[in-house]
C-alpha cells in the first residue's frame, strides 16, 4: 500500500508518523543514554552520558563528539523517541525545560506552529503567512473534538463554542505575551472563525443578512487605525489590551457584540523612539486626505509636526493612503456619519498641532510665553474656543488658594507639561468615544443574547530594564489571569482524578500567587501598592520617593517585596512575582496615578462651540485640576465632610475597578488559554531563540503550568494500552487466557515493584508521575534487546550449522572427484579401459525394450495419479472457496461487533462518566436534600405555629359566620312578616273603604279611630322588634370588639419585643462602631509615633555629624603616621647606603686576603670558618627581614581595614542624613498645612492641647534618643582610642625592627666589599640609569599635571552615578593587575635561583664560565632595548596628557561658575526659610491671644450666666428688695457693656488672624515658585555639567583603554597563571559567601519560623473572632426568623380585622338602607342610627391606628434585615481573612521547604564546582610552568615601568587627599556632591593601596636585581683573579691553589645555596602573605 502525499496545508498541521515510529531513534535513544546538558548557545544540548564520578558525569555531545564534564544536577532527562513532536506537551514523561524547548523547536522547524501545553494553546509567530487559515481548514474543524485534530487556534474556538452551546456555559479565549507575538492575529482568527461558524444569516433570508457579522470584522480595522502602532518589535502593535465580548442567541447565532479596553498607551501620541510611530491614524489621516477637507482640517507634511518625532517612518508592504481609504469605509460600515467622521479627524489634528505650540522664557523671570500663537489659533479654530482665552488658561491659569482666586504664572516646563497632558487626554477621550460608538453599533439587535464568548487580547508578563506604573499594571493583570488558570488547571486535573476514582487531596495552587496580589492590591491592613499611591496623591506635598519610602515601611517585611541592592535612585523597588523579580522605578507614579490637566483649558473646551468636543467633555468636573491638588489637604484633614468624595479617582482606582469586572466575568466563565511566543528579535522566518523561547515560556505561566502538571500524574494511559506495550516486562506475572483490563495492570505493576507513589489506578487509565514512563520505556528497550540478542545467536548458530555441514559435503565431494580423477588418470591410456568404454554401451541395447516397458507402466501410474490430483485440487479448490466465503462472512461479523464494541466501549465511558457526573450530583442533592430536609423541619415547626394560628382564627370565623347567618335568618323571617302585614293592611283598607261607603254617616268617626289604632298598634309592634333585633346586633359588635382588643394587646406585645431586639441589635452596632473608633485612636497614636521616631532620627544625625567629625580628625591622625612611616623607610634606605659603603670596604680586605692566600692551609680555615659566620648571620638577617615585613604587612592591613570600615560608617551616617533630611522636609510641610487649621477656633483649640501632649512625649523621646546617642558616641570614643593604641604598638614594633636592622647592616658590611667589582662593570648601566632618571623626573612633572587632572575627574566622576559600576569594574581590573606583578615578584625570584645554580655549575666547570658570562652580556643588551622602548611610551603618554590638561583646565572653570551659582541659590533659599518661620511664629503668637480671648470670653460669658440666674433669684423672691433690683439692673447693663466692648475686640482679632493666615498662604505660594524655579534651574546646570562630564569621562576611558592595551600586550604570558589564581581565590570566596548565604538562609528560616508563629497566633485569634461573629449571627438568625414568625401572624390578623370590617361596613350599608326606608318614621330610630354610625367610626379609627401600629413595626423589621445583613457580610469577610491567614500559612511552610531544598542545592553545587576548578587548575598550572623560563626576561622591564609609574601615582594620590579635605568642606553646600564624593573616596584609597603594595614590590624587585648583578659580576671577578694566579703559580702551588679553590668554591656554593634557600623561604612568605 503507498501512502498519499500530504498536502501543501497538511504539512503545516500534522506529524509525520514515520519519523515518530523509527525503531531506529528508540534504538540510538536506549543505546546512548541521550539526556540534555545546558548550551549558552542553543539553550540546551544533547549529550550522551559516558562515566560517573560522583556529583560529576563526563559527557559526550551528540552533535560535535566533544567529551564535557557536567554537574548531575545539571543534567535533564532526555523523552524517547515515541514523544518527539507531541501534540500536547503535558503528555511528555519527563517534564523539564529542555523538553518542553525542544519539542516547540522541533515543531517550530517543521512549520507546525501550534502546541498544545496542557490548558495551554502555545502559538510561536512564524513570521510568514501559512495557509492553514482558509475555509478548508474552517471545516475541517468544524465541530470536531481537541484529540481528534492538530492543534490550532480554531481548534480552541470551536471547542469553546460547542462547549458554550451544550453546557449552556459562558466561555473565554485568554491570548497573552509580548508586543510582535501574535495576540492580535490569533484574536482576529477566532472572531473570524466565529462570524463563518456562527453567522446568523445562514438560515435568514431579511436584507440585514450578514451585517452584525461584517460590523464584528470592520471594529477591527478603526480600532488598529486609532490604537495600534509601530514599535521596534512589531509594524502592528496593539497600545491597548481589549476583551471583545461576542454575544449569542439559544440557537447559537451571533446577536451582538460588546469591546472593552484596558491601559491605551497614551503617551505614544507625543513621543516616540527613533525607528517606531505614533498611532497609525494620524499618518492615513496626513497622506490620504486631499482637496478641501484637507485645507478644513489645517494638515500640514509630516517633518512640520513636533510629536511625530521621527517624519514619516513607512511601513513596509502597506499604504497609508489606502489603509485611510479602508479605516473610512469601515467608519461608514459601523454607522458614523460624515460629520462625526470630520469631527474625529479634527480631534486628531488638534492634538499633533498641540505639538506645535511653543513656549520661550522671559529674560529675567522664569514665566512663560507664547511669541508665536499660530499653532494656538489653528488649534482653537478646530476645537471651536476662543484664542485669548486658550493662552490665557496655559500661561497664567487661574488658582483657588484658601477663599481667593489667584492667576499663577507657569514656567516653560509647566506650560509644557499641560499641554502634553492635554494632547493625551484629547487622544484617549477621542478613542474611549469611538470605542462607544462601536460598542452601540454591535448592540443594535433586538434578540436577546443567551450566553457569551469573551476574547481577551491583552500584553503578557514581561520584565524591561526600565519598569515603570503600566509594566505594573500589566503584570498585575497577569498575576491574576496565572492565578486563575493554575485554578481551572487543576480543578479539571482534580475532577479527572475524582472521575476515575484516584485518591487526592485537593490543592489549590491559584493561592500561590495570592501574596503577590495581595502586595498589589490589598486596601488596608498593611495598604498595598496602589493603595498606598493613592493614599500618597492625596497628599499635596507628596513625592515618588516618600511614596516609595512609605512602601517600603509599611509592606518592607512582605515575602515578594524588596529594595534593591545596589539602588540607581530612591525610587527604585522589587516584587517577586510568579515570573521571577521585576524591579520598579516609581519615577512620575504620582502624576501618572492622578492623571492631572489644566482645568481652566478643559472647562473651556466643555463651553466648546463644536457639540462633539462638548460631548467629549461632559466631565470636565471630574478631571484632577491644577486647584484640586491644592485642596486635596483640607478635604482630607475635614475627615470627609465634604460631598465630594466621587470628585478625584485616581487611575490605579479605575483600572482596579475594571480589573475586578474582567476577572468577575472570566471567573464566571470557562477559560480557554492561548500563549503567543517571539521566536527572535529579527522577524525572521525559521530562527529560534532559545533563551528568549525560555524567558517567555517563563513568563506566559506554561513552565508555571508544567510545575503544577508535575504535582500530580501527568502522563495517563489506557490499560490496554499499558498491557500491550509494557506485558514483555512482566511476562509470567499474568495468566494464560482472558484477563480485564485493570487485573492484569494491577498484576502488572505488582511484579514490576513500583513505589506506590508514582502510580495510581483509576477506572479505565493508569496515572503515572513524571519520568516513569521514560524508566519503563528504558526497561522495556533492555528486555527487547535481550531477547533480540538471544534470537540473533540462534539464528546466527543456524545458519553457521548450515554453512558448516555444507562445507563438510563439499569437502567430501571433493575427495570424490579428486580419488576419481586419479583414478580416471591411471585407466586412460590403458587399453581395456578403452576397449570397455567402447563396449559398455552396446550392452544395454538388448535392455531397451525392457526399459520400454517399465517406462510405460510409470507413465500409466503417473496419469493415474495426476487423474487423482486433479480431482483432489477441484475438491479442495471448492472448499477453499467455501472457507474464503466463510472467512469473509465471519471477518465482517467481527468488523460489525469490533465497532459495537467500540461503540458500547464509548457508551460504557460515557455511561461512567455520566455515572460519575450523576454521583457527583448526587451527593451534591444528596447535600442539598440534607439542608432541604432541615429546612423543611423548621418550616414545619413554622407551618404547625401557623396551621394552629389558622384553626384558632378559623374558629373564630366559623363563630362570627354562625352569628351572621342568624342575624340573616332573622331578618328574612322579619321582612315575610312585615311584606304579610302589609298586604293585610291593604285589605283592611279596602274594607274599610267598603264600610265606609255603606256606613257614611253614621261611622265615619269610629272608622277614622279604629284604623289609627290599628295602624299604631302595627307601626309598634315592628319597631319593638326591630329594636329587639339591632339590640342582639349591638351586643355582638361589642363582644367582637373585645376580641380585636385582645388582639391588639398581643400585638402591642409582640411590637414590644421587637423593639427590645432592635435596641439590642443598635448596642450591638454601637459596640462595633466604638471598636472602630478604638482601632481609629490606635491609628493616631501609631502616627504620633512615627513623628517622635523621626524626630529621634534628626537628633542621631546631629550625633552622627559629630562622630563624623572626630573620624576625620582620625584621618589626619592616620596620615601623620602615614609621613611618619615614609620617614622610616627613608632611614631605610639610607641603612642601605651605608651597607654599599661597607661592601665596598668588603671588597677592599678581600683583595689583601687573595694576596696572602698563599701563606697557610690555616688562613683559609679560618677564612672558611669566617665565611660560614657570615652566611649564618645572613639568614638570621632575612629571617628578621621577613618578620618585620610581615608585621609591616599585617598593621598595613589592619590600618586599611580600618579606614575601610570607618569609610563605610561614614556612608552610612551620610545616607542616613540624606534621608533624615528629606523626611525632616517633609514633616516641615506637613507641619505648614497643619497650621492651616486655625481658623476653625474650637478645633484649634483642641489641636494645641493634642500637640502640647505629643510635644511633651516627643520631648521623652528624644531625651532616650539622646542619651541612646551618647552611648553610641562613647563607643565610638572606644573604637579610636583603641585605633590609637594599635597604631602606637605599630611604631614601637617598626622602631624596634630598624634598630636590628641597623645592628645586622653593621655586621654585614665585612661581607659588602665583595661587590666593588660589580659595581665597576655596571658603570655604563648606571649611567644609562641616570639618563633614564632624568626622563622620569620629566615624566614626574608630567604626572602632577595628570594629577590634578584625575582630581578635576573625580569632582566629575562623583556627579556620574551611573557610571560607577564600570569604575569598580575598572579597579577590579587593575587590582588583579597588580596581583600579577606580585607573582612576577616570585617569578623573578625564581629566575635568581637559577642563575646561582648556573654560577655553581661554572664553578665546577671551568670551561662554561665564559659562556654564562657572554649569556649576561646579552640580557644586558635586551634589557638596554626594552628601556629604549619605555622611553618611546612615556613620550607618547606625555602628549595625552597634555591634551588632558588643557580640557580639564575648562572643566574647572565650569565648575566655579556652578559652585558660586548654587551657593546664591543656597542663600536664597535659606533666606525665604527664614521668612516663613518669621510667619509662622507670628501666627502662632495671634493664635495663642486669640485662644486667651476665647478664654476669658467665655468666664465672662459664664460669669454673665451666673449674674442672670442671680438676677432671675432676687426678682423671683418678694421681699424687700425694690431698691436693690435698681441696682442690679445698673450692674447689669455695665457688664453687658463690658461683654460688648469684649465681642467687638475678638472679632478684630479675628480678623487680624484672618489677614495673617492669608499673607501666610501667599508667601507659602511664593515660596512654591521660587522653590521650583530653583529646583529647575539646579536640574537645567546639573545636565549642562553632567553632559560635559561625561565628554570628558569619555575621554578619559579612551585614554585608559590605550594604556590598558600596552599594559595587556605585556602581561600576557603572565595573565593566565594569575587568572588561575584569582579563580582559586573567587571559588574560596563563592564558598565563603555560599556559607553566609546559607547562615543567612538559616536567619531567615527561623525568622519566618518566628513570623509563621506570630501567624499562628492570628490565625488562632481569627478563628476566635470567627466563632464568636457566627454565635451572634446565628443569633441573629434566629432572631429574625421569630420577627418574621411574628409579622406573619401579625399579617394574617390584620387580614381578619379587614375582612370583619368589611363585613360591619356591608352590614352598616344594609342598617343604613333598612333605616332610610324607615326614616319616615320615629326620630328614635335616627339617636339609634346615629349611636351606632359614633361605634362604627371609632372602629374604623382603631383599625387605621392599627395598620399604622403595623407598618411601623414593618419598617422596624426591615432595619432589623438590614443589620442581619450587614452582620453576615462581616461573617464572610472574616472568614476571607482567615482564608487568606491559613493561605499564607501553607505557603510559609512550602517557602520554608524550598530554602531548604536550595540550601542543599547551594553546597552540592559549591562543592561540584570547586572540585572541577582545582583539576582544571591544576592543568593549566602544568602548562603555565613550561612557559615562564620564556616570560622572565620580557617581566623585568615591565616591573621596571611599573615602578616608575608608581612613583608619580603616590604623588597623585597626595595632592588628591588635600583635594578630598577641601570635597568634604563643600559637602555641607551641596546634597549631590556628596554623594558623587563618596564613590570616588573609595576609589581613590583602594588606588593609594595599591601604589603602596607597588612601591613594595618595585623596592624588593630593585634589590634583587642588584644582588644578581653583583653576585655575577663578584663571580666574573673572582674567575679573573683565579685565572691570573692559576697563570703565575707553578703545579705544586696550582694544586694547592686548586685545593684552596675548591674549598672556597665549596663555601662560595654554601653561601650561595643558603642564600637561595633563605630567598626562597622570604618567596615563600610572601606568596603564602
Amino acid at each position: 500500500m503507498s501512502k498519499k502525499a500530504p498536502s501543501d496545508d497538511e504539512k503545516f498541521l500534522f506529524v509525520d508518523k514515520d519519523f515518530l515510529n523509527s525503531p531506529m531513534a528508540q534504538a540510538d535513544w536506549s543505546a546512548k543514554k541521550l539526556v540534555w546538558i545546558p548550551s549558552e548557545r542553543h539553550g540546551f544540548e544533547a549529550a550522551s552520558i559516558k562515566e560517573e564520578h560522583g556529583d560529576e558525569v563526563l559527557v559526550e555531545l551528540a552533535d560535535s563528539a566533544k567529551k564535557v564534564t557536567v554537574n548531575k544536577d545539571d543534567i535533564q532527562k532526555m523523552n524517547p523517541p515515541k514523544f518527539s513532536k507531541v501534540e500536547d506537551m503535558a503528555e511528555l514523561t519527563c517534564l523539564n525545560e529542555a523538553s518542553v524547548l525542544h519539542n516547540i523547536r522541533e515543531r517550530y522547524f517543521s512549520g507546525l506552529i501550534y502546541t498544545y501545553s496542557g490548558l495551554f494553546c502555545v502559538v510561536v509567530n512564524p513570521y510568514k503567512m501559512l495557509p492553514i487559515y482558509s475555509e478548508k481548514i474552517i471545516d475541517m474543524y468544524k465541530g470536531k473534538k481537541r484529540h481528534e485534530v492538530p492543534p490550532h487556534i480554531y481548534a480552541i474556538a470551536d471547542n469553546a463554542y460547542r462547549n458554550m452551546m451544550q453546557d449552556r456555559e459562558d466561555q473565554s479565549i485568554l491570548c497573552t505575551g509580548e508586543s510582535g507575538a501574535g495576540k492580535t492575529e490569533n484574536t482576529k482568527k477566532v472572531i473570524q472563525y466565529l462570524a463563518l461558524v456562527a453567522s446568523s444569516h445562514k438560515g435568514k433570508k431579511d436584507s440585514s443578512a450578514g451585517e452584525l457579522e461584517k460590523q464584528l470584522l470592520q471594529a477591527n480595522p478603526i480600532l488598529e487605525a486609532f490604537g495600534n502602532a509601530k514599535t521596534i518589535k512589531n509594524d502592528n502593535s496593539s497600545r491597548f489590551g481589549k476583551f471583545i465580548r461576542i454575544n449569542f442567541d439559544v440557537t447559537g447565532y451571533i446577536v451582538g457584540a460588546n469591546i472593552e479596553t484596558y491601559l491605551l498607551e497614551k503617551s505614544r501620541c507625543i513621543r516616540q523612539a527613533k525607528t517606531e510611530r505614533a498611532f497609525h491614524i494620524f499618518y492615513y489621516m496626513i497622506a490620504g486626505v486631499q482637496g478641501k477637507q484637507r485645507e478644513e482640517l489645517l494638515l500640514e507634511p509630516f517633518g512640520s509636526y513636533r510629536f511625530l518625532s521621527a517624519g514619516h517612518v513607512q511601513l513596509p508592504g502597506q499604504q497609508d493612503d489606502e489603509m485611510y481609504e479602508e479605516t473610512m469605509e469601515a467608519m461608514q460600515i459601523m454607522g458614523l456619519t460624515d460629520e462625526e467622521r470630520l469631527d474625529i479627524l479634527k480631534v486628531c489634528s488638534t492634538v499633533m498641532q498641540l505639538g506645535n505650540i511653543e513656549f520661550k522664557k522671559e529674560r529675567n523671570q522664569e514665566q512663560a510665553t507664547m511669541p508665536d500663537n499660530t499653532a494656538a489659533q489653528k488649534v482653537c479654530h478646530l476645537q471651536g474656543i476662543n484664542v485669548t482665552d486658550f493662552t490665557r488658561a496655559i500661561l497664567t491659569p487661574r488658582i483657588k488658594v484658601g477663599r481667593e482666586v489667584v492667576q499663577k504664572a507657569q514656567t516653560k516646563e509647566q506650560a509644557d507639561f499641560a499641554i502634553e497632558a492635554l494632547a493625551k487626554a484629547v487622544f484617549e477621550r477621542l478613542f474611549r468615544w469611538i470605542l462607544g460608538r462601536v460598542n452601540k453599533a454591535l448592540d443594535k439587535t433586538k434578540r436577546q443574547g443567551a450566553s457569551f464568548l469573551g476574547i481577551l487580547d491583552i500584553a503578557g508578563f514581561e520584565i524591561f530594564e526600565d519598569n515603570s506604573f503600566e509594566q505594573l499594571c500589566i503584570n498585575y493583570t497577569n498575576e491574576k489571569l496565572q492565578q486563575l488558570f493554575n485554578h481551572t488547571m487543576f480543578i479539571l486535573e482534580q475532577e479527572e482524578y475524582q472521575r476515575e476514582g484516584i485518591e487526592w487531596n485537593f490543592i489549590d495552587f491559584g493561592l500561590d500567587l495570592q501574596p503577590c496580589i495581595e502586595l498589589i492590591e490589598r486596601p488596608n491592613n498593611p495598604p498595598g501598592v496602589l493603595a498606598l499611591l493613592d493614599e500618597e496623591c492625596w497628599f499635596p506635598k507628596a513625592t515618588d520617593v516618600s511614596f516609595v519610602e512609605k512602601l517600603s515601611n509599611t509592606q518592607g517585611n512582605h515575602i515578594k517585596f524588596a529594595k534593591p541592592k545596589q539602588l540607581k535612585s530612591k525610587t527604585e523597588f522589587s516584587l517577586f512575582h510568579y515570573a521571577g523579580r521585576v524591579d520598579y522605578n516609581a519615577s512620575a507614579w504620582l502624576t501618572k496615578n492622578m492623571d492631572p490637566l489644566n482645568d481652566n483649558v478643559t472647562s473651556l473646551l466643555n463651553n466648546s462651540s463644536s457639540q462633539f468636543v462638548q460631548d467629549l467633555w461632559k466631565d470636565a468636573d471630574r478631571v484632577v485640576g491644577l486647584d484640586t491638588i491644592a485642596k486635596m489637604s483640607d478635604s482630607s484633614m475635614q475627615s470627609g465632610s465634604k460631598t465630594k468624595k466621587g470628585m478625584f479617582r485616581t487611575v490605579g482606582q479605575l483600572y482596579k475597578e475594571s480589573l475586578a469586572k474582567l476577572m468577575t466575568t472570566l471567573h464566571n466563565t470557562q477559560p480557554n488559554f492561548v500563549r503567543c511566543i517571539i521566536p527572535n528579535h529579527e522577524k525572521k522566518a525559521g530562527k529560534l531563540d532559545a533563551f528568549l523561547v525560555l524567558e517567555q515560556l517563563r513568563c506566559n505561566g506554561v513552565l508555571e503550568g508544567i510545575r503544577i502538571c508535575r504535582q500530580g500524574f501527568p502522563n495517563r494511559i489506557v490499560f490496554q494500552e499499558f498491557r500491550q506495550r509494557y506485558e514483555i516486562l512482566a511476562a509470567n506475572a499474568i495468566p494464560k487466557g482472558f484477563m480485564d483490563g485493570k487485573q492484569a495492570c494491577c498484576l502488572m505493576i505488582k511484579h514490576l515493584d513500583l513505589d506506590p507513589n508514582l502510580y495510581r489506578i483509576g477506572q479505565s487509565k493508569i496515572f503515572f508521575r513524571t519520568g516513569v514512563l521514560a524508566q519503563l520505556e528504558e526497561e522495556r528497550d533492555l528486555k527487547i534487546t535481550v531477547v533480540i540478542i538471544a534470537f540473533q545467536a540462534q539464528a546466527r548458530g543456524f545458519l553457521a550449522r548450515k554453512a558448516f555441514a555444507k562445507r563438510q559435503q563439499q569437502l567430501t565431494a571433493m575427495k570424490v572427484i579428486q580419488r576419481n580423477c586419479a583414478a580416471y588418470l591411471k585407466l586412460r591410456n590403458w587399453q581395456w579401459w578403452r576397449l570397455f568404454t567402447k563396449v559398455k554401451p552396446l550392452l544395454q541395447v538388448t535392455r531397451q525394450e525392457e526399459e520400454m516397458g517399465l517406462k510405460d507402466e510409470e507413465l500409466t501410474r503417473a496419469k493415474e495419479v495426476a487423474v487423482k490430483f486433479e480431482s483432489e485440487l477441484k475438491e479442495i479448490s471448492l472448499k477453499h472457496t467455501s472457507v474464503l466465503e466463510e472467512r469473509n462472512a465471519l471477518q465482517e461479523q467481527l468488523q460489525a461487533e469490533t465497532e459495537l464494541y467500540a461503540e458500547a466501549e464509548e457508551m460504557r465511558v460515557r455511561l461512567a462518566a455520566k455515572k460519575q457526573e450523576l454521583e457527583e450530583i448526587l451527593h451534591e442533592m444528596e447535600a442539598r436534600l440534607d439542608e432541604e430536609e432541615e429546612r423543611a423541619q423548621t418550616l414545619l415547626v413554622d407551618k404547625k405555629k401557623m396551621q394552629q394560628q389558622m384553626q384558632e382564627l378559623e374558629e373564630h370565623l366559623e363563630e362570627e359566620e354562625d352569628a351572621r347567618q342568624k342575624l340573616q335568618l332573622e331578618k328574612v323571617t322579619c321582612e315575610g312578616k312585615v311584606k304579610k302585614l302589609e298586604d293585610d293592611i291593604l285589605v283592611m283598607e279596602d274594607h274599610n273603604n267598603k264600610l265606609l261607603k255603606e256606613r257614611k254617616l253614621m261611622e265615619e268617626r269610629i272608622a277614622d279611630f279604629s284604623s289609627n289604632l290599628a295602624e299604631e298598634e302595627e307601626k309598634s309592634k315592628n319597631l319593638t322588634k326591630l329594636k329587639n333585633k339591632h339590640e342582639s346586633m349591638i351586643s355582638e359588635l361589642e363582644v367582637r370588639l373585645k376580641k380585636e382588643e385582645k388582639g391588639r394587646q398581643e400585638l402591642d406585645k409582640a411590637k414590644r419585643k421587637l423593639e427590645a431586639e432592635s435596641n439590642d441589635m443598635q448596642e450591638q452596632i454601637a459596640d462595633l462602631q466604638a471598636q472602630i473608633a478604638d482601632l481609629k485612636a490606635q491609628l493616631a497614636k501609631k502616627e504620633e509615633e512615627l513623628q517622635n521616631a523621626l524626630a529621634r532620627l534628626e537628633d542621631e544625625t546631629a550625633q552622627k555629624n559629630n562622630a563624623l567629625k572626630k573620624i576625620r580628625e582620625l584621618e589626619g591622625h592616620i596620615s601623620d603616621l602615614q609621613e611618619d612611616l615614609d620617614s622610616e623607610r627613608a632611614a631605610r634606605n639610607k641603612a642601605e647606603k651605608i651597607k654599599r659603603d661597607l661592601g665596598e670596604e668588603l671588597e677592599a680586605l678581600k683583595s689583601e686576603l687573595e694576596d696572602t692566600l698563599d701563606t697557610t692551609a690555616t688562613q683559609q680555615e679560618l677564612r672558611a670558618k669566617r665565611e660560614q659566620e657570615v652566611n649564618l648571620l645572613k639568614r638570621a638577617i632575612d629571617d628578621e627581614n621577613r618578620t618585620h615585613e610581615a608585621q609591616v604587612q599585617e598593621m598595613r592591613q589592619k590600618h586599611t581595614q580600618a579606614v575601610e570600615e570607618l569609610t563605610e560608617q561614614l556612608e552610612q551616617s551620610k545616607r542616613v542624613k540624606s534621608n533624615l533630611e528629606k523626611a525632616k522636609q517633609a514633616l516641615e510641610k506637613e507641619t505648614s498645612e497643619l497650621t492651616m487649621e486655625v481658623r476653625s477656633l474650637n478645633q484649634a483649640k483642641q489641636d494645641g492641647e493634642h500637640k502640647r501632649k505629643k510635644l511633651e512625649g516627643q520631648v521623652t523621646d528624644l531625651q532616650t534618643r539622646f542619651t541612646d546617642s551618647e552611648k553610641q558616641k562613647a563607643e565610638l570614643g572606644e573604637r579610636c582610642s583603641k585605633i590609637t593604641v594599635e597604631l602606637e604598638s605599630v611604631t614601637n614594633i617598626l622602631n624596634e625592627a630598624e634598630g636590628k636592622n641597623i645592628k645586622l647592616s653593621k655586621d654585614v658590611s665585612s661581607l659588602t666589599a665583595q661587590l666593588q667589582d660589580s659595581q665597576e662593570l655596571l658603570a655604563e648601566e648606571t649611567r644609562q640609569k641616570l639618563q633614564f632618571s632624568t626622563k622620569l623626573r620629566q615624566a614626574e612633572d608630567d604626572k602632577n599635571s595628570l594629577q590634578e587632572q584625575l582630581e578635576e575627574e573625580t569632582e566629575a566622576k562623583r556627579n556620574v552615578e551611573r557610571h560607577v559600576s564600570t569604575l569598580n569594574l575598572q579597579l577590579s581590573d587593575s587590582k588583579k593587575k597588580l596581583d600579577e606583578m606580585t607573582g612576577n615578584v616570585e617569578l623573578l625570584e625564581e629566575n635568581k635561583k637559577r642563575l646561582q645554580r648556573d654560577l655553581e655549575a661554572a664553578n665546577t666547570q671551568f670551561e662554561e664560565k665564559a659562556s654564562a658570562y657572554d649569556k649576561l652580556e646579552k640580557t644586558k643588551n635586551r634589557l638596554q632595548q626594552e628601556l629604549e622602548d619605555t622611553l618611546m611610551d612615556l613620550d607618547n603618554q606625555r602628549q595625552n596628557v597634555s591634551n588632558l590638561e588643557k580640557k580639564q583646565k575648562k572643566f574647572d572653570q565650569m565648575l566655579a561658575e556652578e559652585k558660586s551659582i548654587s551657593s546664591k541659590y543656597a542663600d536664597e533659599r535659606d533666606r525665604a526659610e527664614a521668612e516663613a518661620r518669621e510667619k509662622e511664629t507670628k501666627a502662632l503668637s495671634l493664635a495663642r491671644a486669640l485662644e486667651e480671648a476665647q478664654g476669658s470670653r467665655e468666664e465672662l460669658e459664664r460669669a454673665n450666666k451666673s449674674l442672670k440666674m442671680e438676677m432671675e433669684d432676687l426678682i423671683s423672691s418678694k421681699d424687700d428688695v425694690g431698691k436693690s433690683v435698681h441696682e442690679l439692673e445698673k450692674s447689669k447693663r455695665g457688664l453687658e457693656a463690658q461683654v460688648e466692648e469684649m465681642k467687638t475686640q475678638l472679632e478684630e482679632l479675628e480678623d487680624e488672624l484672618q489677614a495673617a493666615e492669608d499673607a501666610k498662604l501667599r508667601l507659602e505660594v511664593n515660596m512654591q515658585a521660587l522653590k521650583a524655579q530653583f529646583d529647575r534651574d539646579l536640574q537645567g546646570r546639573d545636565e549642562m555639567g553632567e553632559e560635559k562630564k561625561r565628554q570628558l569621562v569619555k575621554q578619559v576611558r579612551e585614554l585608559e583603554t590605550e594604556l590598558e592595551d600596552e599594559r595587556k600586550q605585556r602581561t600576557l604570558a603572565t595573565a593566565a597563571k594569575k587568572k588561575l589564581e584569582t579563580d582559586m581565590k573567587d571559588l574560596e570566596g563563592q564558598v565563603e559567601t555560599a556559607s553566609k548565604g546559607r547562615d543567612e538562609a538559616i536567619k531567615q528560616l527561623r525568622k519566618l519560623q518566628a513570623q509563621m508563629k506570630d501567624y499562628q497566633r492570628e490565625l488562632d485569634d481569627a478563628h476566635a473572632a470567627r466563632e464568636e461573629v457566627l454565635t451572634t449571627a446565628k443569633e441573629s438568625e434566629k432572631k429574625a426568623k421569630g420577627l418574621e414568625a411574628e409579622l406573619m401572624q401579625m399579617q394574617e390578623d390584620l387580614a381578619a380585622a379587614e375582612r370583619a370590617k368589611k363585613q360591619a361596613e356591608a352590614e352598616r350599608d344594609e342598617l343604613s338602607d333598612e333605616l332610610s326606608s324607615n326614616s319616615s318614621g320615629k326620630s328614635a330610630l335616627a339617636d339609634e342610627k346615629r349611636r351606632l354610625e359614633a361605634k362604627i367610626s371609632q372602629l374604623e379609627e382603631e383599625l387605621e391606628e392599627e395598620q399604622s401600629n403595623m407598618e411601623i413595626i414593618n419598617d422596624r423589621l426591615r432595619k432589623s434585615t438590614q443589620q442581619v445583613d450587614q452582620l453576615n457580610n462581616e461573617l464572610q469577610t472574616e472568614r476571607s481573612t482567615s482564608q487568606k491567614n491559613e493561605s499564607a500559612r501553607q505557603q510559609m511552610e512550602r517557602q520554608n521547604k524550598e530554602l531548604k531544598a536550595k540550601l542543599q542545592e547551594m553546597e552540592n553545587q559549591v562543592k561540584s564546582k570547586f572540585k572541577s576548578s582545582i583539576s582544571a587548575l591544576e592543568a593549566k598550572v602544568a602548562q603555565l610552568e613550561e612557559q615562564l623560563e620564556q616570560e622572565n626576561r620580557e617581566k623585568q622591564a615591565s616591573a621596571k615601568g611599573l615602578r616608575q609609574k608608581d612613583k608619580k601615582l603616590k604623588e597623585l594620590l597626595m595632592s588628591v587627599e588635600d583635594e578630598r579635605k577641601q570635597a568634604e568642606q563643600y559637602k555641607d553646600q551641596a546634597e549631590k556632591s556628596n554623594t558623587r564624593m563618596k564613590q570616588l573616596k573609595r576609589q581613590l584609597e583602594e588606588s593609594e593601596e595599591e601604589s603602596q603594595r607597588a612601591t613594595a614590590a618595585r623596592r624588593k624587585l630593585q634589590r634583587e636585581l642588584d644582588e644578581a648583578t653583583e653576585t655575577s659580576d663578584a663571580m666574573s671577578r673572582e674567575v679573573n683573579s683565579l685565572k691570573s694566579k692559576l697563570r703565575r703559580g707553578t703545579e705544586p702551588s696550582f694544586g694547592s691553589t686548586s685545593r684552596r679553590m675548591g674549598g672556597g668554591r665549596r663555601v662560595v656554593e654554601d653561601a650561595s645555596e643558603e642564600e637561595a634557600d633563605s630567598q626562597g623561604d622570604f618567596n615563600g612568605t610572601k606568596s603564602a602573605e
